[in-house]
């Protein structure tokens, strides 16, 4: 009897086979294996043949990018492949300020701000921070003073290294040996020798095309341990460096995304004059900022790399369909924190020959028309002809949850304690990558899980989930609007035979119109069939009768999540947000929402509402269950969203002065019977009128 093949790691299985094995030698028929020596030899043969085989297991996961987990190993079949992963990035400020030279005898016509460590953060937290210039900055002296304005510095910590090549060392590697390198920021100078005051700079390339035999270029891999390799040309593509030139290398170690949000910046820099480059020490004005740091972001994860390493492959850095799009731009624009992409043939009506990309930035909600720009004349070079790129601002699509928390107090210190907990974790899960991202799904039994292991003294909650848009308005001017949701709307009473009592499903906040005195409100009545319906205009005579002030003022498809607008003259909002807005929200059809296309999926902690209940049948005070108090399991509340201002208590004028800033004063909303809790635990959006929904 040969032995088996092993199918799985399971001990006691390949000692058992041993055995097996040795019985079918008439030498051991009847032996005792469990009360003899041989048991610890078998021992030994079985816990070497488990060892062997899981290593022989791991060994080949790590030979396929898709199962591989060690990062290095990730990244040298990426790498295989073409791809380059992306580095931390240094976080960045803009600063400005002046140097006075009037106390100077001789004064300089030009003053240079010398490259490395030029500003400080005050205690950020538990440390401070050091700012760098990359490039030295010159300016003219003027009235005895010079201007420096919008300066960007980075954070980290200036490093510069050497390497002389050895003409003996066939296999000699130029490998920067600190981790955390922001390799946008890597500085490349090359001396003949070391002797040499010649330099000469090279440019980082990341690819082989335009690159000739006389291109000074250098090319960045990443090695292990999240170090990088610099390689140079070999004298087809690139110059071949010859000994015994001299390589001098800076670049900056970064916190990465831990830099970002900082103020506060102080001086440590270096000023020179263009005469002989002596230091001026002269007086430098405190360094102003128009915005916190921000653009830090860590290394690229092992989980993107697969993703976009493949992507990359198949595209073969040729933009052709919308994931070809998705892939390469995050190559050409590092600031892009998620990317959707989506051909013309997927509207209503298509618009064949066009690909529509949407771009989230790592710092801001929207680009600015220069970065869209730039990023058309990057991605060209990419596309093939036919295909008209456009890039379009994205779509906000927001997630508000109400949640009704039930605990134990015998198990809670307070309910304080517990709400606590509940809304650290709904924040945290706000706040993931799960979440705030296009393509994202707000997974609705995930979401109630978090919430239930929150805290041991959580015996349940029942949760109850809107989605809201916000559509931006163009005041005094007939404008037609369109709001898509991408996801089903779910319809009241919906199967009833009767049409009374439905109705309702969408809510706006309150806003005005020309030809209508006081605040009105957008409300739907489906259609038979309930596929469709129309949206009327109302106002409220009390927060539980509204009356109809306008009929069919536009259209509502329940199946496709979308609101269409007639031309509709708005001259005021009851809400604004830099622009004058209108708040939507309806019910979803299915509680898992996803963010389709051009929608940013974001769960909107600021709008949450959170119910805290005893638990008194857990906790046995009240087991008979006679005063339990009972949570409707569906979507209820007010007839509209906002403030409920009745027709005849609100004019025009007085709506105007309830505008104010959604970001600045709308709050997480807590409420408390008996105890408060709150939680936590360990695409079209435009169309005539230029109107649109954010």
């Amino acid at each position: 009897m040969s032995l088996v093949n092993f199918s799985d790691l399971d001990f006691d299985q390949i000692k058992t086979s041993i055995k097996d094995y040795l019985r079918s030698n008439s030498n051991f028929t009847d032996y005792d294996f469990e009360g003899s020596n041989l048991s610890t030899i078998i021992d030994v043969l079985a816990y070497n043949t488990y060892i062997t085989s899981y290593n022989a297991n791991m060994l080949s996961n790590e030979v396929f990018l898709d199962s591989a987990t060690l990062r290095e190993n990730v990244v040298s079949l990426a790498r295989n492949i073409g791809y380059v992963p992306s580095s931390k990035k240094a976080a960045l400020a803009n600063i400005s300020f002046f140097v006075d030279t009037s106390a100077l005898s001789s004064q300089p016509e030009t003053l240079t701000v010398n490259k490395g460590p030029i500003a400080v953060s005050r205690l950020f937290g538990a440390e401070n921070y050091t700012f760098n210039l990359l490039d030295d900055v010159t300016a003219t002296v003027s009235n005895q003073e010079a201007s420096f304005d919008n300066i960007s510095v980075y954070e980290g910590t200036y490093v510069t290294t050497k390497f002389t090549v050895d003409s003996f060392d066939p296999n000699q590697r130029f490998i920067l040996p600190n981790a955390g390198i922001d390799v946008s920021t890597i500085r490349v100078d090359v001396k003949p020798s070391a002797t040499s005051l010649i330099k000469r700079k090279y440019i980082q390339a990341d690819s082989l095309f335009d690159v000739g035999s006389e291109s000074p270029v250098y090319w960045v891999q990443e090695i292990a341990d999240e170090r990088y390799e610099l390689i140079f040309g070999d004298g087809v593509f690139g110059i071949k460096l010859d000994a015994p030139s001299e390589i001098e290398v800076a670049y900056l170690v970064t916190n990465g995304e831990g830099a970002n949000n900082i103020t506060g910046l102080g001086w440590i820099g270096k000023v020179t004059s263009a005469r002989g480059g002596n230091t001026i020490l002269a007086q430098v004005s405190p360094l102003t900022s128009d915005a916190p740091s921000f653009g830090g972001k860590n290394i690229e994860s092992v989980e993107s790399v697969k993703k976009y390493s493949s992507r990359i492959y198949s595209s073969q850095f040729r933009a052709v369909t919308a994931a070809d799009y998705e892939a390469i731009i995050p190559t050409v624009f590092p600031q892009a924190e998620s990317v959707a992409a989506f051909g013309g043939e997927d509207l209503t009506p298509p618009q064949f020959g066009k690909v529509f990309i949407t771009i989230k930035p790592i710092n801001g909600s929207y680009l600015s028309i220069a970065s869209k720009e730039n990023i058309k004349s990057s991605i060209r070079q990419y596309s093939v002809a036919g295909i008209v790129p456009d890039i379009i601002d994205l779509k906000y699509l927001y997630v508000e949850p109400e949640v009704t928390v039930y605990y134990n107090p015998n198990r809670a210190s307070s309910a304080a304690d517990v709400g606590t907990i509940v809304n650290s974790n709904v924040t945290r899960y706000a706040a993931s990558e799960e979440m705030n991202k296009f393509g994202a799904r707000f997974k609705y039994s995930k979401f109630l899980k978090i919430i239930d292991d929150s805290s041991v003294a959580i015996t349940s909650n029942i949760t109850t989930i809107t989605m809201r848009r916000d559509l931006r308005v163009v005041l005094n001017s007939f404008t037609e609007y369109e709001i898509c949701f991408g996801n089903r709307f779910y319809i009241k009473n919906h199967g009833h035979s009767a049409m009374s009592g439905v109705g309702y499903n969408i809510k706006s906040s309150g806003f005005n119109v020309s030809g209508i005195v006081g605040t009105v409100y957008l409300a739907d009545v489906p259609n038979r069939g309930f596929e469709t319906g129309v949206v009327n205009l109302i106002q409220l005579d009390s927060p539980t009768e509204p009356k109809v002030v306008r009929s069919n003022v536009g259209t509502i498809d329940y199946i496709k999540g979308e609101v269409r607008l007639s031309p509709i003259n708005i001259t005021g909002t009851v809400y604004s947000d830099v622009y004058p807005l209108i708040e939507i929200s309806a019910v979803p059809y299915s509680n898992d929402v996803i963010g389709l296309q051009d929608l940013y999926l974001q769960l909107d902690v600021r709008n949450n509402n959170i119910v805290n209940l005893p638990d008194n049948i857990a906790s046995g005070n009240d087991i008979s269950g006679s005063n339990y108090l009972v949570t409707s399991s569906f979507a209820n509340g007010e007839l509209v969203r906002g403030p409920v201002l009745l027709a005849n208590q609100i004019s025009r004028e007085t709506a105007t002065t309830l505008n104010r800033n959604i970001n600045r004063s709308r709050t997480t909303s807590t409420q408390t019977t008996s105890a408060t809790t709150q939680y936590t635990s360990t695409p079209i959006n435009t169309t005539s009128g230029g109107s649109s929904s954010y």
